[in-house]
């Protein structure tokens, strides 16, 4: 009875599309794909898993992407219906991505499965930290419907992730066809259990279908002189999934032991959340949030084993240094600078700074005497640190 029950859940699990709906071809020693032109900016390959197999992986170049997004898609697409989607991502979280098909979807060889799934996900790690140098402190795993099942499995296993994504994920195989309350041994995708063992910050996403939004922030812990930033999982389910029931989202976010605001999407359904205006919102409020936490980690490090600025150039640094040092001073670096990070330590009372940029984002945050301000690209800066008068 188990052997047949498993099955049915992963003949549920896997719909891969026929015929596929793109090819992968070599063109002047390198690997094309049907649809993509040169000038997406975009890498073709074709990775060996541990069984043998070789699945299609796509890497989405963002020139100023600090994170990079792991995306596992759905259990009923392929690669090939799944561009435009990595191009808005791409374009509105400023982020690279690094999505692919399972053993049996696309162009990918083999045939699908739950422990394949997983030999999948390993290659593509495997090749975002061997090809590109990618930590995964940079990596934010993407999980949609029965991608939840190798994200999850990866997640559990790497404990230092920049965060995950839940999107209409599933409890486990045998939940989304029968409402147990054991996990039983031949189920698959056994996501309840392995949520528990995720260190980083999780959103969920889901369709809300009992139609009452939940939401709940941990934004930052202060212990003494430090801010600490809890990393956090989103997870997004449907309001009216009526393949995964919404229960299966809540009780995700629930279990996540760093929970993030999760986005319960009033109206929407299991394969169109994407289509919502607050899905992309919500996502880019979340990748800038594990952006403020990852500058917080360096401003902690960086107070408790020296006592110099963030270095980004070291003439702008020197400069910088001569202002907050003085009493009444400032400092205007003249040319255009291109700067991430810029740390000021001072014993001023004041720091006031003026940035004139291009159409980048930029955020400050001031941390007792040490002043940080987070910059992404080219700024023209001026910056005066005031002591005020005894009284």
């Amino acid at each position: 009875m188990g052997n047949v029950t498993s099955n049915i859940a992963a003949k549920f699990a896997f719909f891969p599309p026929e015929p596929p709906s793109y090819d992968v071809f070599i063109d002047e020693d390198r690997y094309c794909f049907t649809g993509i032109t040169a000038d997406k900016n975009v890498d073709i390959h074709l990775l060996d898993t541990k069984v043998g197999n070789k699945i299609v992986a796509t890497f989405w170049k963002h020139p100023f992407g600090k994170f990079t997004l792991l995306y596992s898609h759905g259990n009923a697409a392929d690669l090939g219906q799944m561009q435009e989607l990595f191009i808005e991502l791409r374009a509105h979280l400023r982020l690279n991505i690094m999505s692919y098909d399972y053993s049996g979807y696309g162009a990918s060889t083999g045939k699908p499965s739950e422990l394949n799934t997983y030999y999948d996900i390993e290659a593509v790690y495997n090749c975002l930290k061997d090809t590109y140098g990618i930590k995964q402190e940079d990596i934010i795993l993407y999980g949609q419907s029965v991608g939840s099942g190798p994200t999850l499995h990866l997640a559990a296993r790497l404990q230092r992730l920049r965060g995950v994504v839940l999107h209409s994920a599933i409890l486990s195989g045998i939940r989304v066809l029968y409402n147990v309350k054991m996990t039983l041994w031949f189920d698959i995708f056994k996501n309840i259990d392995k949520i528990q063992k995720v260190s980083c910050p999780v959103l969920v996403i889901h369709a809300n279908s009992q139609n009452k939004p939940l939401a709940m922030t941990f934004d930052y812990l202060f212990i003494g002189e430090c801010a600490m930033c809890f990393h956090k999982e989103i997870i997004s389910v449907g309001t009216s999934d009526d393949i995964v029931d919404f229960s299966h989202g809540k009780r995700l976010w629930e279990l996540a032991k760093e929970k993030y605001d999760p986005l319960w999407v009033e109206g929407g359904g299991h394969c169109n959340l994407e289509t919502y205006p607050e899905y992309i919102r919500h996502l880019r409020k979340f990748v800038s949030a594990m952006e403020k936490f990852s500058i917080q980690k360096t401003i902690i490090k960086q107070r408790s084993s020296s006592d110099h600025l963030f270095p980004f150039q070291n003439s702008v640094n020197a400069s910088l240094r001569r202002a907050a040092r003085g009493g009444v001073e400032s400092v205007q670096l003249s040319d255009w600078s291109l700067v991430e990070n810029l740390l000021i330590w001072t014993d001023a009372d004041r720091v006031e700074l003026v940035l004139r940029r291009d159409t980048r984002d930029f955020s400050w945050l001031q941390l007792d005497r040490c002043w940080m301000i987070h910059v992404t690209g080219y700024v023209f800066i001026k910056l005066e640190c005031i002591k005020d008068d005894a009284d």
